[in-house]
């Protein structure tokens, strides 16, 4: 069984944070996890972040990108392209469910992403998103 999580379930693997004792029990369950260029690009911002607001020094986020790496390069995520039609499926969500959910334009493409590769499980620590994740069928 594979699941999806959005990007702050990563950086709470890398980074000691209030989710990471969540995110290690939810690693710990044995699921596959996605990761895409998505999650990379995001993971990158929001370490960076983290230095920006003195969270982190530039060698704890070294280390958190080197560690991140070395996990994709043991196999540990599945890494997977998208393709341009979960722009589409992003636009749609926003169109059913954002006057509802007032979700934003990543919330949606990552629930895209995850409906996309017909993932079983949908992590997040957004409320918004796992809104938006429930609305559509997936499970926590």
């Amino acid at each position: 069984m594979n699941a999806y999580a959005d990007s702050s379930f990563f950086v709470s693997i890398y980074v000691e944070d209030e989710h990471s004792q969540q995110a290690e029990q939810l690693l710990s369950s044995g699921k596959r996890v996605w990761f895409t260029a998505l999650h990379y690009a995001e993971y990158a911002h929001a370490v960076a972040r983290q230095v920006f607001y003195k969270n982190l020094t530039a060698a704890e986020a070294e280390q958190a990108y080197r560690d991140l790496e070395r996990d994709r390069a043991s196999g540990l995520w599945l890494e997977t392209e998208m393709s341009g039609h979960v722009f589409d499926l992003c636009a749609d969500l926003a169109r059913r469910h954002g006057p509802k959910l007032g979700v934003r334009t990543l919330d949606s493409l990552h629930v895209a992403c995850a409906l996309e590769l017909k993932a079983q499980r949908f992590w997040t620590f957004d409320d918004r998103q796992a809104r938006l994740a429930k609305a559509e069928g997936l499970k926590a």
